[in-house]
């Protein structure tokens, strides 16, 4: 009874490896503190200069429309 138990055991415990290996992990991947400081400072970068065009568009655009 007890080899076939162990046989079952070292059985359950490869399929569930298997099982394991199939599904992704569901959590992303760990970001290093530095790294995300840098990613904060080049949106920072990006953003401003986007809002200053968004807002030049927005302007030239209340200038074209008809006032009512």
């Amino acid at each position: 009874m007890n080899r076939k138990k162990k046989i079952n055991q070292t059985l359950k415990a490869k399929a569930k490896k298997a099982n394991a290996k199939l599904h992704a992990a569901n959590k992303s991947p760990y970001i290093a503190k530095a790294d995300r400081e840098q990613l904060a400072q080049a949106q920072l970068v990006i953003a401003p200069s986007a809002g200053v065009a968004d807002s030049v568009l927005s302007d030239s655009d209340a200038a074209h429309s008809p006032a009512l």
